[in-house]
């Protein structure tokens, strides 16, 4: 079935009206990396709840070259938002970490920043009116895995979890944006080499994998072997069950 943004956008919008409604919130916080998928996810938000209720953070991690992405972004929506620089604090938990002894691995330093960057959106949520983090990933990186847990894999809910990389350029297409934000190739901001880079595969294949069930043998042994070892991220927490009584279940539903 051929992939129709503008048929999607209705469904998506109210499903996003009524996720906001259920945990309670007013103002969409949500990170901007001036990517494809924050600046998607920036403009459904503007599209589902009003530019003034949506609050962007714009979060370096000391000297950042494409920064100018996001400060362009922000001003494309003229959303309200701030600048929060992480260095300070990644920085910190890592002299801390030196001074106890441990020396952090290469995959500390890639993942801390993405885990101070999503404590920082918390931070900013319960600060501003009623805020509500809003996850900013694709089905096409969950689906490998390519997130990092209680980082970017983190928010209250996720418009974009279950669209590919190509379905989201395809989203911000008839949303307005610019073409530069959706052509911004990710990368992990550290080693300079681009998420496909480091997967050692391209999203194009993912997508047609999961789409199609198409793919090269070799490449779909690899999206295999990361899709069952990481799903542990998207799982909810597990609880042991005691067989203690419960008088409460989860079932209620206030807004009945």
């Amino acid at each position: 079935m051929e992939f129709n943004p503008q048929k999607q956008l209705a469904g998506l919008l109210e499903w996003m009206d009524q996720q906001m409604t259920q945990c309670g919130g007013k103002t969409a916080v949500i990170g901007i990396s001036g990517g494809k998928d924050s600046s998607t996810v920036a403009a459904l938000a503007v599209a589902a709840y009003g530019r003034e209720n949506v609050y962007g953070v714009l979060m370096p991690n000391g000297v950042q070259p494409d920064i100018d992405y996001s400060q362009a972004l922000v001003e494309h929506l003229q959303i309200p938002h701030c600048t929060i620089n992480i260095h300070d604090a990644v920085q910190g938990v890592l002299r801390e970490m030196e001074k106890a002894g441990l020396t952090p691995s290469r995959q500390t330093a890639v993942n801390l920043p993405s885990r101070i960057r999503m404590a920082t959106l918390y931070a900013v949520a319960q600060t501003v009116p009623d805020g509500i983090v809003i996850n900013t990933s694709n089905l096409s990186e969950d689906w490998v895995g390519y997130c990092t847990i209680y980082g970017d894999s983190a928010g209250a809910f996720s418009p974009l979890g279950m669209y590919t990389t190509e379905e989201v350029i395809a989203l911000g297409r008839v949303l307005g944006l610019p073409e530069k934000f959706l052509v911004k190739a990710p990368s992990d901001g550290l080693t300079g080499l681009t998420d496909e880079d480091n997967l050692g595969f391209t999203y194009h294949a993912v997508n047609e994998y999961v789409r199609r069930g198409v793919c090269d043998p070799a490449i779909r042994e690899q999206i295999d072997r990361r899709h069952c070892t990481s799903r542990f991220k998207f799982q909810t927490l597990p609880v042991y069950h005691n067989g203690l009584p419960m008088a409460l279940t989860d079932e209620t539903d206030y807004y009945k």
